[in-house]
């Protein structure tokens, strides 16, 4: 019998494989039950390229500490695209980690492509 996160990562094992074929950078998500994570990782898979979450200082002031909602995944996937494309990267995999394209991980996503990020 497989714990939650064991399926979860089971999951995203087939996501990243067919990532790495591709050779493009991957867009990373990862959703706690208090924050939500997201970074850019490059195409060989070496370097973060760009990372944005709720638990960093200046997002934690803006939304008064909730980071485990909707608004606050809209408000990441704003800031990685921004940090994304100013570090010359346009084009992303999107990557989630096994969670479901629902919720905070879909605002998150929906919120990087508003802001310019192509996948």
């Amino acid at each position: 019998m497989l714990t939650k996160k064991e399926q979860r990562l089971r999951r995203a094992r087939q996501t990243r494989a067919r990532i790495a074929i591709q050779g493009v950078a991957r867009l990373t998500v990862f959703r706690s039950n208090t924050h939500i994570y997201a970074s850019v990782i490059s195409g060989d898979g070496a370097v973060v390229v760009a990372s944005a979450s709720t638990a960093e200082k200046e997002l934690r002031d803006q939304l008064g500490g909730n980071g485990g909602n909707a608004a606050a995944a809209a408000l990441v996937g704003k800031r990685i695209a921004e940090k994304a494309k100013a570090a010359g990267v346009e084009k992303v995999a999107f990557d989630r980690a096994g969670f479901a394209y629902h919720g905070r991980v879909k605002a998150l996503a929906e919120a990087a492509r508003e802001a310019g990020l192509q996948f």
